[in-house]
């Protein structure tokens, strides 16, 4: 079970940024005892493999606070997260932490299902951020996109630290995340909605005004 909610957690930093959850993964098997990757997962802790993931995170911090490239970003990254969320949950449920002692009770001769696991929750944590970053950059006409990008990498820090140890955890944060991107979702669209009646009405006025 520990593994399990590990795997998820991780799978879910994965929709909120692809490379987070993997630096971490590869950062703490290769220089602290608080992970121990499997054998078929050690190249996460490999230096170059390191170097490549930490220069597409550098990319991806970039592209996401840039409005309507964070929108190019988001489709590129429909494939890309969702496969980084099956890469961290195969990783993480096959990893020895200071929560998880027997992995192989999870993942021994069904390496498959963490991973399809894993890039069904990263996809779903990617769709509702897609779905909500253009109402964002439409109700504050782009300047929220670099706060709200900001705020998500650092949820995907903490997500992804939090599952590996502490998983127990990891329930009560994914639950008040997905309240959050609802409520968030619900309230920007109401504005936006608000908005756009508020400029039709304006724009009656004035061909009224005009005709008179």
């Amino acid at each position: 079970m520990i593994e399990v909610l590990t795997g998820t957690g991780l799978a879910a930093s994965a929709g909120l940024n692809a490379y987070i959850p993997l630096l971490m993964l590869g950062l703490l098997g290769r220089f602290t005892d608080l992970i121990t990757l499997p054998s078929d997962w050690q190249w996460l802790s490999n230096g170059w493999a390191l170097g490549i993931v930490g220069a597409l995170f550098a990319v991806e911090v970039v592209a996401d606070k840039i409005p309507v490239v964070d929108h190019v970003n988001d489709i590129i990254q429909t494939a890309v997260r969702p496969t980084a969320g099956g890469l961290a949950f195969g990783a993480a449920s096959g990893a020895q932490t200071l929560t998880v002692s027997d992995p192989g009770t999870f993942s021994s001769g069904h390496q498959w299902i963490p991973i399809t696991a894993g890039v069904v929750i990263s996809f779903v944590v990617h769709a509702m951020k897609s779905a909500i970053r253009p109402l964002v950059n439409v109700s504050t006409l782009g300047v929220g996109a670099p706060v709200v990008s900001t705020i998500e990498d650092a949820i995907s820090v903490v997500v992804s630290f939090v599952a590996i140890l502490f998983p127990c955890l990891i329930v009560f944060f994914l639950v008040a995340l997905v309240w959050v991107f609802v409520a968030l979702f619900r309230w920007l669209r109401r504005k936006n909605a608000e908005t756009a009646d508020r400029r039709e009405a304006e724009r009656r006025r004035q061909r009224i005004q005009w005709n008179d």
